[in-house]
């Protein structure tokens, strides 16, 4: 009786070798830079051009009207001197982590079950990701009316939240704020898992199954250590989304109680809509892109994300 050889990573990537050299030897290569044009001018007209702007009016005195006026460093040495910007920059940094702390562990175990074989879980998938599908305004106000404390669910039952106003303090306006965040996007980074989970080789799991390992055994042993990819990318993503979270802030919370959710972005728009303070302003959305991109770099060095050449998931 003959047995079939098992595919080893080294095959693939050299049946994949083989496949880009027989492309190239037929004239059947990779798309030229024209295919690229119209998502580079795209990206340079929506993305460089008005970060450009930001940085230039970073460096000046502008109120909305009248000419821009050449300020200097002014406006970075009081944005550092400001109690409030130093406070909102903390605060989101604090709801940056705690997201990714809460959705990183729900979206991976949600994503690995939605790419099982289980009874019903089509159906359950798809209603899962219907948040994903609502604008963030709409879930915000929704949320609002739902815990809203006179009239939602924290008015009828307050042996569970106390006097009902969960946003009469930091803490309880905090946690709003995560778990808003966590219901509505925890989907989407489901859905990234999902995909990955997918992509995994089964005859990994038919070799861990052959040694005895067991379903809780080859999730951490085979599962997440193929997934590290696509953590890495989620955890991207969600950091990004974090420092610069505006939309739910503005409907549930306006920054308050006093400046306790008064995170960067909020504040920025404080700045720009309320001050008139468009310099300033540009100075803090400047320094957000600086944040995330310092934090983003260092996510992909510190993982090793960089260094990997496989096409093959967590290889």
């Amino acid at each position: 009786m003959t047995t079939a050889a098992v595919p080893t990573v080294d095959s693939t990537e050299k049946s994949v070798r083989r496949g880009r050299s027989q492309r190239t030897a037929t004239g059947v290569g990779r798309p030229g830079f024209a295919w690229a044009a119209p998502a580079a001018v795209f990206f340079g007209l929506f993305a460089l051009v008005p970060l450009l702007l930001v940085v230039v009016l970073s460096f000046t005195r502008w109120n909305g009207l009248g000419s821009p006026e050449f300020a200097g460093l002014d406006n970075w040495s009081r944005l550092l001197d400001d109690p409030v910007m130093v406070k909102s920059l903390w605060l989101s940094l604090l709801l940056t982590v705690l997201g990714v702390v809460v959705q990183t562990p729900i979206s991976i175990l949600l994503g690995v079950w939605a790419a099982g074989p289980q009874r019903n879980r089509a159906v359950l998938s798809a209603i899962y990701f219907v948040p994903l599908l609502l604008s963030i305004t709409a879930v915000s106000v929704l949320w609002r009316a739902v815990l809203d404390p006179n009239f939602g669910v924290p008015a009828q039952a307050k042996w569970l939240f106390g006097d009902g106003n969960l946003f009469g303090m930091q803490a309880g306006a905090v946690g709003v704020l995560v778990f808003v965040s966590t219901w509505q996007f925890t989907p989407l980074h489901t859905l990234i898992y999902q995909g990955a989970a997918r992509a995994v080789p089964q005859v990994l799991y038919q070799a861990a199954q052959i040694d005895g390992a067991g379903t809780v055994r080859q999730f951490f042993h085979i599962t997440l250590p193929q997934l590290r990819n696509s953590i890495v990318t989620s955890m991207i993503l969600m950091v990004v989304g974090g420092l610069t979270t505006f939309d739910t802030v503005l409907i549930l919370t306006q920054g308050g109680p006093g400046t306790d959710t008064t995170n960067s972005a909020y504040y920025m728009y404080q700045k720009a809509f309320k001050s008139f303070d468009f310099g300033g302003a540009s100075a803090i959305a400047l320094l957000l892109v600086l944040v995330a991109t310092l934090i983003s770099l260092v996510m992909v060095r510190l993982t090793g994300y960089d260094k990997m050449r496989s096409t093959m998931e967590g290889v």
